[in-house]
């Protein structure tokens, strides 16, 4: 009698996985898996279409909180009316006003890369193997005729298809197995771990991706003509502060300007490092910046200065926005509690005229909104000064200048990105242009041959095999034909050596 425990009956039992164990390769079946892979690409896409649809913060929102603030309330006044204040903050919280730069479309760029990144990994030992193991023998049935891409070829024999294979620019094994010959030929053997490049390449566009959202910049910058701005906000190691040494744009007067150019210097850490006149498809680029020549506009110079005559401010002012059609623009004067709204208009004579609107903010009403007590107006050109009933300050209209609209951009993945795109031409270009072809060859030893063609699906096959039995069938012709004129030539020999001999 036996029991559970003799070592007759006794099998073999395969250790049981530990939980880490069945947990990495969950997450591994996980990472690997096409489903998983399509998912966290339609995650994405979603992500992206929320960012397109919602209008996002300005790069230049993110300098201080007072930027971020001033941003934010643009989009309350955009969105509370449909959405309310709820949702707006909440939207922002989820930090939905700026996808491409937010935590959650970074998790998912770095959980796609890492999912590529192990689905190559997952791949490669079978690309390499399919390269690197070779069968050059086949079984008899493996020729069966009656199987696509087969054919029968008799009268040739080894060195002729040897020379023929390696004409078509095949790579040639062979083999003899009880007087039969076996030849292989391969052609593009490695042409699948192109694949590699290609995912190498997908891979660096998404590291551009995230090294662009999350340590780029782009900046606009609205400098007026003579006037300096930072780049990065204060306290920035290596601080970048441009200068607009001059702008320039014929026909500016005419309402048709032709072109339009600035002078623009760039300072670190207070000296000079860059000088150069740009325009729109002529931009300098200094300290990993690139300044882009985008646009322009009015900047009426002006002077405040209080009863005394001593200045409050003295600059131009950039008209960046419109009102009724013309230039305006809105300036807290400095160490008063009023408000300037400068409106850009033209005298009957075509000379320039700047409207001042003062106001004071003395509370805010019951709704939300600002109370404010509007002032006496003035209108001003150039060269003239007043001073509005109710204010004690004095306010100058010194000269029409220009502002610049300058684009300051970093994009530290724009190398990672050019690196990404080479792998993925290189990549593709050998998977489409490459594709592997292979021919297996089986010759009887009575001179009847088999063979066997395979190729990816990129390749003609049908073409390219009857090139290949043409030159076959041409090769044994002139063999055939040399052969035929070898035993004609040994043939005279012989007939001329009798005569000789009997002479």
């Amino acid at each position: 009698m036996t029991t559970r425990n003799d070592p007759a009956v006794r099998r073999e039992v395969a250790p049981v996985r530990g939980l880490p164990a069945r947990l990495a390769d969950a997450v591994w079946g996980l990472l690997t898996s096409v489903d998983f892979a399509v998912l966290q690409i339609i995650v994405i896409v979603l992500m992206a279409v929320v960012g397109i649809v919602l209008r996002q913060l300005p790069s230049f929102a993110f300098r201080s909180p007072t930027d971020y603030a001033n941003e934010l309330d643009k989009l309350h006044q955009i969105y509370d009316p449909t959405m309310g204040v709820g949702v707006v903050d909440a939207l922002d919280r989820l930090q939905l006003f700026h996808v491409f730069s937010s935590v959650w479309f970074s998790v998912a760029l770095v959980v796609l890369i890492i999912s590529i990144t192990a689905c190559t990994i997952d791949r490669l030992p079978r690309l390499w193997h399919a390269g690197a193991d070779i069968r050059v023998v086949q079984p008899d049935a493996y020729f069966d005729p009656r199987l696509p891409d087969r054919a029968l070829l008799a009268g040739v024999d080894a060195a002729t298809v040897a020379r023929v294979l390696k004409r078509h620019r095949f790579s040639l094994r062979q083999d003899v197995v009880d007087g039969v010959a076996f030849l292989y030929g391969d052609r593009n053997r490695w042409t699948k771990m192109a694949t590699l490049l290609t995912h190498i390449g997908l891979v660096l566009f998404l590291v551009a991706a995230a090294v662009t959202s999350r340590l780029g910049d782009e900046q606009g910058l609205v400098v007026a003509e003579g006037d300096s701005l930072t780049v990065q906000p204060i306290g920035t190691p290596g601080l970048l502060l441009v200068r607009n040494l001059a702008f320039e744009a014929p026909g500016f007067e005419t309402g048709r300007p032709t072109d339009f150019t600035t002078h623009l210097a760039v300072y670190q850490n207070g000296r000079q490092i860059a000088d150069k006149v740009i325009r729109v498809n002529d931009p300098l680029e200094v300290a990993g910046y690139t300044f882009h020549q985008n646009g322009f506009g009015p900047a009426p110079d002006l002077a405040i200065r209080d009863k005394d005559g001593r200045p409050l401010w003295t600059g131009p002012i950039p008209m960046t926005d419109q009102a009724a059609g013309s230039p305006f623009a809105q300036f807290s004067v400095p160490g008063r509690d009023v408000v300037l709204q400068l409106l850009l208009q033209r005298a009957a004579d075509g000379t320039g005229v700047v409207l001042v609107v003062p106001f004071r903010q003395t509370g805010t009403n019951a709704d939300g909104t600002p109370n404010v007590v509007g002032l006496e107006p003035l209108a001003l050109a150039r060269g003239e000064a007043g001073v509005s009933a109710g204010t004690d300050f004095s306010v100058e209209l010194r000269a029409f200048s220009q502002y610049s609209l300058l684009i300051a951009k970093r994009d530290p993945g724009q190398g990672v990105a050019w690196a990404a795109f080479g792998f993925l031409i290189v990549g593709l270009l050998i998977t489409f242009w490459m594709p592997r072809r292979r021919v297996w060859g089986r010759l009887d030893a009575d001179g009847r041959l088999a063979l066997v063609v395979r190729a990816d699906r990129y390749v003609d096959v049908t073409g390219e095999f009857g090139r290949f039995l043409d030159d076959l069938v041409a090769a044994r012709e002139a063999a055939a034909r040399e052969a035929a004129a070898r035993e004609a030539a040994a043939a005279r020999e012989a007939g001329g050596g009798s005569g000789t001999v009997s002479g």
